[in-house]
């Protein structure tokens, strides 16, 4: 039988149901995953598969139990479903959570084994920890992205540029809004039309068509004319790649954020989507053998357009991994995004922040943003990106995202607990981040791909990150693990107007950014030693070295 949509739909306005905001927050948040979901009545909220608890029964649970949850006490959650509660300090986190997390080293087919037996969950990075923020979340990576690729690889500009890739889902569906910010033409590849209308009628792209021809030639006129463009195509982008190959067109930049795994809801080329969704429920085997055939020729065309002169990077959705269990031995000749882009920002502490208004008002981010404009005036990363973000449509809660650093963190938010306390802004509002940053994640083939000292596989660091943030007294503090090839860690920090709230702010702040800046500094870059060195960040000089590495 189909599942039944709940309709889950964030609270908003001044009504607390809980016995405190900071509980309400974590409710509201957990609520506004579901509201924005990309299938909401199976309480998954992106990729196929990364959900926000483990069943129906859980959700309720978790709700339940953050309705009663005094405020010196912890919830603890195991992938999805909650555990227990705790008596612990005014001060600790209130929800504290694993999801994900196998011993062993389990294969993707024995991690799938356990999801399958109720035992745990694909957790995503902000699915399960409740911290989804829709598209936008990855709108700005996105665009930090393509504009690195710009000074790189094209002189500053990609206007006259052209970008290939494919997925708009959740996640994917960010990149046509990015793409245009960074001033190129981009097209999309995406099976689904639905996804294509969705993100039409949310301002993410522009126009989607179900030819390839008419889309690519919209597509390589707006580039011709230098003008910034967005669109998509029902069409695998297989068949798009084999296309544009034998036409000999080859984009300035292909990159891809299709799900790359079948039980996910990869869709083979050749097969419609309800063809590969019937085939996942009734030949599963079959379904994975068709899927590595096609990722195979979907990284041999990458590549082939590599050769011929375009920029290529896999933006961590593991089409390389995919590829290379498909037989495509140069598949790592194709460079991670990281690795190419956002590693130096990382060791600056630098990565994608995020605050959400609990009260659903879109005007108390409209003054966060005018804040943090006056505040960091003198940063263009953050003056560019605010003075496009606010063309961006909120999804659900209004929210806003910001790549700030060690140090900026803490300022916005404690002027914004100041803005909450005063009354000048509706609140509260909640801190957060993707687990993408610069001590939280431990990713061999994504994040910490390449690391200059080999640590690619410690994952001691995203570990510490999760202790550090709940010692400092974080709300919610996350642990997750991607069927064992990947550690992170997420948190979540509440802004509501107290003086505890501002003491809470700046020590789980200032302590997860600067972890990530020794984590970056230990591993030997020099530019992360600089900033260690600037913030006075590690040991007390009595002890030796103030700054390792």
């Amino acid at each position: 039988m189909a599942p039944v949509a709940r309709n889950i739909r964030a609270a908003r306005g001044g009504t607390l149901r809980c016995k405190g905001w900071r509980q309400e927050s974590i409710l509201r948040m957990l609520e506004n995953n579901l509201e924005i979901g990309e299938s909401p009545e199976d309480l998954v909220i992106y990729a196929g598969r990364a959900k926000a608890a483990r069943d129906w029964a859980s959700y309720d649970l978790i709700v339940e139990a953050l309705k009663d949850l005094e405020e010196s006490e912890t919830l603890v959650v195991q992938s999805g479903k909650p555990v227990g509660i705790w008596r612990t300090l005014p001060d600790a986190p209130l929800v504290v959570m694993a999801n994900g997390n196998i011993a062993g080293g389990p294969s993707t087919e024995e991690f799938y084994k356990l999801v399958d037996a109720g035992l745990t969950i694909w957790p995503g990075m902000t699915a399960a920890a409740w911290q989804y923020i829709g598209p936008q979340g990855i709108v700005q990576g996105t665009y930090e992205t393509f504009t690195a690729a710009a000074r790189k690889y094209f002189g500053g500009s990609l206007a006259g540029r052209t970008i290939l890739t494919a997925g708009c889902g959740g996640m994917g569906g960010a990149q046509p809004l990015a793409a245009v910010m960074a001033g190129a033409s981009l097209l999309v590849a995406e099976v689904r039309p639905d996804r294509l209308q969705a993100r039409v009628g949310s301002g993410y792209l522009e126009a989607y068509f179900t030819d390839l021809s008419p889309a690519v030639d919209r597509w390589l006129e707006a580039a011709a004319a230098g003008v910034p463009c967005s669109t998509g195509v029902t069409a695998n982008v297989v068949d798009v790649l084999e296309t544009l190959l034998e036409r000999g067109v080859i984009p300035d930049i292909v990159t891809d954020q299709t799900t790359t795994d079948p039980r996910d809801g990869y869709c083979p080329a050749g097969l419609s989507p309800s063809g590969a969704d019937r085939l996942r429920a009734e030949a599963p085997d079959r379904l994975i053998r068709l899927a590595q055939d096609s990722i195979a020729r979907h990284m041999s065309m990458i590549i082939e357009m590599q050769r011929r002169g375009a920029v290529t990077f896999e933006y961590g959705n593991w089409l390389r991994r995919e590829a290379l269990r498909a037989g495509v031995e140069t598949a790592m000749q194709v460079p991670s995004f990281v690795t190419e882009f956002i590693r130096p920002m990382f060791c600056e502490g630098i990565g994608p922040f995020r605050w959400l208004a609990i009260s659903g008002s879109a005007a108390s981010i409209e003054a966060i943003d005018e804040l943090v404009a006056g505040m960091l005036s003198e940063v263009p990363r953050v003056r560019g990106w605010l003075e496009r973000a606010g063309a961006i449509s909120f999804t659900g809660l209004p929210a806003r995202i910001c790549w700030l650093g060690h140090g900026e963190r803490t300022r916005v938010a404690i002027a914004v607990n100041d803005l909450v306390a005063s009354g000048a802004i509706e609140g509260p509002i909640a801190f957060t981040r993707d687990h993408l940053d610069a001590g939280s994640a431990s990713i061999p083939e994504r994040e910490t791909e390449d690391m200059a000292d080999g640590s690619d596989a410690i994952s001691d660091w995203a570990l510490l990150n999760a202790l550090l943030n709940g010692a400092a007294g974080a709300d919610l503090v996350a642990l997750h693990s991607l069927a064992g090839r990947s550690q992170s860690a997420g948190t979540t920090v509440i802004a509501d107007g107290t003086p505890r709230a501002a003491a809470r702010l700046e020590r789980v702040l200032d302590a997860d950014t600067g972890l990530g800046i020794l984590r970056y500094a230990d591993a030997g870059y020099e530019k992360a030693k600089e900033e260690a060195r600037r913030h006075g960040l590690g040991l007390r000089p009595r002890f030796g070295s103030a700054v390792p590495g």
